[in-house]
């Protein structure tokens, strides 16, 4: 069975909403060690899920991008994307598929398929719901040395038992921090 894996770029205090552009801070500096270990987590997946809004962000975004060196554009064209959506049609992005069902059924359904790691990314309230769901089973944390006070955090209630497989440190101060969801014989955290 496939592993659902959230990637999220966090603050110290949990905060996941980027929409303040917080996770730039770093930008001055060379994060190009960040971006390789970003890069060897996609190796390890072949599809990826976002809420509608991310989606419709980054199909704005990465299509477009025609002297992207980081080899993100071409990674994300060609990868099996997955947009849970009740309202929108057509993805308009290839190798995308609209998931309208029940969310933990949709999601069972891929995990079940063969295949390596399936990843979402931003989509704070799908992420919310997967968590809420138990469907996820892995964490990679990309921590900023950044505190807000406010803003969208990752966790809303209580924590999920999770047990820390990797740490990484990076040249900008962004510190990864890899969590495995414990499940019981069940197969419930």
């Amino acid at each position: 069975m496939r592993d659902l894996v959230v990637t999220e770029n966090i603050t110290l205090d949990g905060v996941i909403d980027a929409s303040a552009g917080w996770f730039t801070v770093t930008a001055e500096e060379d994060t190009s060690d960040v971006l390789a270990e970003t890069m060897r987590h996609t190796e390890r997946c072949d599809a990826v899920v976002f809420g509608r809004v991310t989606f419709e962000e980054m199909r704005g975004y990465w299509p477009r991008q025609i002297d992207d060196e980081t080899g993100i554009t071409a990674e994300l064209n060609a990868m099996r994307k997955y947009v849970v959506s009740r309202s929108l049609d057509d993805p308009g992005w290839e190798n995308s598929v609209v998931l309208r069902g029940p969310l933990a059924e949709e999601i069972n359904a891929l995990k079940a398929l063969p295949g390596k790691d399936i990843v979402t990314t931003g989509s704070i309230r799908l992420v919310h719901s997967l968590i809420a769901e138990n469907l996820v089973d892995e964490y990679r944390l990309f921590v900023y040395p950044v505190v807000l006070g406010e803003g969208a955090r990752l966790f809303t209630t209580g924590l999920p038992r999770l047990r820390l497989v990797e740490t990484k440190r990076f040249r900008s101060g962004v510190v990864l921090l890899r969590y495995r969801t414990d499940r019981d014989e069940s197969g419930r955290p």
